[in-house]
């Protein structure tokens, strides 16, 4: 067979790696990361993926999983066990805060959420048994923005672990980690990938301990990512950078048209100066604001409805961080799980829309705006 030196990483689509002998076997233990024996231990692919995203966010190393959720499980199994305590912002994706109160009490442990005003105060909800809080950098789905140097602080005096969720800012905007978080995750699904054909996740250590840890459990618990995800992921990751700028100048001149239209009630983007945590977003977001930001209309279903079907080219989607521009509809998606009086105080009303902002002309989402609005 003659010497093959692709310029990208092929797809190693295998369950399995074959060895030569029980000498060859041996090599494999004693040498880990040298070799590869199943797929849900490693593979190339997978690894490629963890190494650059670790690169990205400057850590100790990286675990790709198959999905953001499986990422945020095997972030808090690193470090909790049955019977600790875990805290949770208050403000935080649904699907997090339902992993915490539904699934990981069932199986002992504690769970409780704070409140944002209470956030670099812990001593009210720190306990003995409390081993790490998980917060966001931008809260989904209202923008609320986390000083995260600020938090780490607060955690160490504390003597628990900080575990940032990097999604919404992406390592472009913020490095948690440098700024002294634990543990980073990210739903890959989002901007890391970037194109709407990826489910996966990824878990960042600061340290070689935890890492080794959450290593640990993505194989005992079958968190793996398939090949093909894991080659197209590393593949989307090539242009984070330029999206990523894109996603920030489009959503800041979006932002800036929703605020001053009459039909539109309140917006959310870090990037307005409006914001109450922009200057701070400024500073950890290297000037740019990211591509995701909310606004209210009318508080009726019916004019929610009537806004949807006159965006032909925006589609209500319950995702977020495409390239396309997509919509979606927090009360009735991400954060469905919560009690009523619990989106209340989140401020989680029928008329809030989410804006996952693409990198189309910002010219034809706005006109393509200005229609479905005046069917409000």
């Amino acid at each position: 067979m003659p010497n093959i030196h692709p310029k990208t990483t092929p797809i190693y689509q295998t369950s399995v790696f074959t060895f030569d002998d029980l000498n060859e076997l041996e090599l494999y233990f004693g040498q880990p990361g040298q070799s590869y024996m199943y797929t849900r231990y490693g593979n190339p692919n997978s690894d490629e993926l963890a190494q650059e995203v670790n690169k990205l966010e400057n850590g100790a190393g990286a675990v790709v999983t198959s999905s953001g959720m499986s990422a945020i499980l095997a972030a808090i199994l690193t470090v909790c066990k049955a019977g600790d305590h875990v805290l949770c912002a208050e403000e935080i994706y649904g699907g997090s805060s339902t992993l915490l109160a539904q699934e990981l009490t069932r199986i002992g442990m504690e769970v409780a959420f704070v409140p944002s005003a209470e956030m670099y105060t812990l001593d009210n909800h720190v306990q003995p048994n409390t081993r790490l809080l998980l917060a966001e950098t931008m809260s989904n789905p209202l923008l609320q923005v986390l000083d995260i140097a600020r938090l780490a602080q607060e955690t160490k005096r504390q003597s628990i672990k900080l575990v940032i969720d990097n999604t919404f800012a992406s390592p472009i905007l913020t490095k948690p980690l440098t700024l002294g978080a634990d543990i980073v995750i990210h739903s890959v699904t989002k901007y890391l990938s970037g194109h709407s054909d990826v489910t996966a996740g990824v878990v960042v250590c600061r340290e070689q301990e935890e890492l080794q840890r959450v290593q640990k459990v993505m194989m005992v618990y079958g968190l793996n990512l398939s090949p093909f995800e894991g080659w197209l992921a590393a593949r989307g990751l090539k242009t984070l950078r330029l999206r990523m700028k894109q996603h920030s100048s489009n959503a800041l001149q979006l932002a800036q048209y929703l605020q001053q239209h009459p039909k539109v009630e309140k917006v959310w983007y870090p990037g307005l100066e409006e914001h109450p945590q922009h200057e701070l977003a400024k500073q950890q977001g290297q000037g740019l604001f990211g591509g995701m930001l909310s606004f209210r209309i009318k508080d009726e279903t019916e004019a929610v409805n009537r806004f949807m079907r006159a965006l032909p080219s925006i589609p209500f989607a319950p995702s977020l961080a495409g390239v396309n521009t997509s919509i979606s509809h927090p009360l009735g998606t991400s954060h469905r799980s919560l009690t009523a009086q619990q989106q209340q105080k989140l401020g989680i009303t029928v008329g809030v829309i989410r804006f996952s902002v693409g990198i189309e002309e910002p010219e034809e989402l706005i006109a393509e705006l200005e229609t479905a609005l005046a069917q409000v």
